[in-house]
């Protein structure tokens, strides 16, 4: 099982998140049959949603990140509950694109850069937040942390990592830190932060060295006296169940309800972030129908 931490240094000068996602990316190349490069790319997005959804205080809330780079894999979302388990989709799964000069899968290239990051925060009442800032780079991480610098105003180190085996194809690692400089920050406090990073090690190596997510922080925070907050564990998890779908359905004109296309007298849906099938036949349909006719007549004397 996936695991994700979050510490603060003793001073309360900086928080810091980080996570060892690798199952839950491998688990969503697995339902989407995603390419190497389209796995990096949708599993930096998963990680740093899982984080930023950890960070939402409220039970029911959930955090909604949308990507549209104008690349060759379309657009990416992936949605994060408050515990930090994650699903994920991409229009183009299995696009790929050529590799970096230095070997590296392009993950800029295949997202695009002409675009923009958009975040949902939902709260479970009331109105969500949404916040949207163009693309910088494509890469996901530098996409967030500049969501947070222009958005939030919020000064953020975001490190996202997706290790695919050159030859299979396939996640073997993933993971991600996440650092914010919080308001009683003094000015040597982000120096020595600064000079952490700049010898960071990338996430997936760290991760490939047997570090837990713990000494991934305190490397990141090596410095400072760092105080774990919590931990939990994190996994790939949809929502959608058929009452869903058929809740969904509803909301059609019934004119469409009763010409959606069947074979064999059934109706599929499927959902994006899961790929599991429900199925309508059209005689629930044709009642389906019915009561929104009913219900809208009702509504109209």
């Amino acid at each position: 099982m996936d695991r994700i931490i979050r510490c603060i240094t003793a001073d309360g000068a900086l928080m810091a998140s980080a996570i060892d996602s690798s199952d839950t990316v491998y688990t969503a190349q697995s339902l989407h049959g995603l390419s190497a490069t389209a796995s990096a790319a949708l599993g930096r997005l998963l990680t740093g949603a899982s984080m930023m959804g950890a960070m939402l205080k409220q039970e029911h809330a959930s955090l909604t990140l949308r990507v549209d780079g104008g690349g060759p894999l379309g657009v990416l979302t992936a949605i994060s509950d408050s515990r930090g388990n994650v699903r994920g989709c991409v229009d183009n799964p299995e696009a790929e694109v050529p590799k970096k000069p230095n070997g590296k899968l392009d993950v800029g290239a295949a997202v695009g850069q002409d675009g923009r990051l958009g975040v949902i925060r939902s709260y479970g009442t009331g109105e969500p937040y949404m916040g949207q800032v163009a693309l910088v780079s494509g890469e996901i991480a530098e996409d967030l942390t500049n969501y947070y610098a222009v958005s939030e105003q919020i000064p953020t180190v975001c490190a996202l990592g997706v290790l695919v085996d050159s030859d299979t194809k396939k996640v073997m690692l993933a993971g991600g830190l996440l650092i914010q400089v919080l308001p009683g920050a003094l000015p040597e406090d982000i120096e020595k932060l600064e000079a952490n990073v700049q010898k960071l090690e990338p996430v997936t190596t760290m991760l490939a060295k047997g570090m837990t997510v713990e000494q991934m922080c305190e490397k990141a925070l090596e410095g400072f006296t760092v105080e774990k907050l919590d931990e939990m564990p994190v996994h790939y998890a949809c929502t959608c169940s058929r009452e869903k779908y058929y809740a969904a359905l509803a909301t059609l004109e019934p004119d469409e309800l009763e010409t959606l296309p069947a074979q064999d007298g059934k109706v599929e849906t499927v959902c994006p972030y899961c790929c599991r099938k429900y199925y309508f036949t059209t005689e629930e349909l044709h009642a389906l129908a019915r009561q929104v006719r009913a219900r809208r007549a009702e509504a109209d004397r």
